[in-house]
């Protein structure tokens, strides 16, 4: 594909220190990375080679020790709490695990909860309709399975309109048919809106629909691989 010349981020030196009581932790050590507008980017590795902690410091959850995190021109490592509050808010969508739907809300409740917050919103219907779930907006999340509550939960992060899609093992909890559908939904939204979109995953078959793959282990970056031919979700086999 055709990438904008400008990342969208840009980190250096990246290192993040967790204290366990006298043990320092040591999650992310001297990462650099250049990720860009509309790309597909998948983070691969297993547990503990900190990926979560990485997604989370790009989308503004946690900050660094050391090091510089760039999203466009700003410098995230030396904003303050109200102006990572605010680049969450208005640029940045979040796709976890678990789904954390409220459970006395409808489904349309439940994406309109986050649109009330931003600006220019999508209407919750039409962000339900790109995620196939135009015919459940009334219903509750126990009456949907997992892979719905999933789709409602990306119908949620999309509503705001983000620039950045960010996704932490989005189809960690689902069995393959159903994941399969929830990638195809981010797949498809990251072509129509544009939306840069970066998932983490220790599933190395998701990695084939990515444009590219950064491979994580003990907090290092330690290789980059580009896709020049990405698979869609349906030939994904795992």
């Amino acid at each position: 594909m055709s990438l904008h010349p400008a990342p969208v981020f840009v980190a250096r030196r990246l290192t993040k220190t967790y204290l366990m009581g006298e043990i320092a932790v040591h999650a992310l050590r001297g990462v650099a990375l250049d990720i860009y507008a509309g790309e597909f980017v998948v983070l691969l590795g297993p547990s503990g080679s900190g990926k979560s902690t990485l997604l989370n410091i790009l989308g503004g959850l946690d900050t660094a020790t050391s090091g510089e995190v760039w999203w466009r021109d700003h410098d995230l490592t030396q904003a303050s709490e109200a102006e990572l509050t605010a680049y969450r808010r208005e640029h940045v969508g979040f796709v976890f695990q678990f789904y954390n739907l409220i459970p006395s809300l409808t489904v349309r409740e439940n994406v309109a909860l986050v649109t009330e917050l931003v600006p220019h919103p999508m209407a919750p219907e039409e962000a339900l309709e790109l995620v196939g779930l135009s015919h459940r907006l009334d219903h509750f999340p126990s009456q949907l399975s997992g892979g719905e509550q999933q789709r409602v939960a990306i119908a949620r992060a999309i509503a705001k309109r983000p620039d950045e899609l960010l996704c932490d093992e989005p189809t960690g909890a689902l069995d393959y048919d159903t994941g399969v559908v929830v990638l195809e939904v981010l797949a498809r939204l990251n072509q129509e809106l544009g939306a840069t979109t970066v998932v983490i995953t220790h599933n190395v078959a998701i990695a084939s629909m990515a444009d590219r793959v950064l491979h994580l282990a003990d907090g290092h970056i330690i290789s980059v691989e580009q896709n020049p031919h990405k698979l869609s979700p349906r030939e994904l086999r795992w």
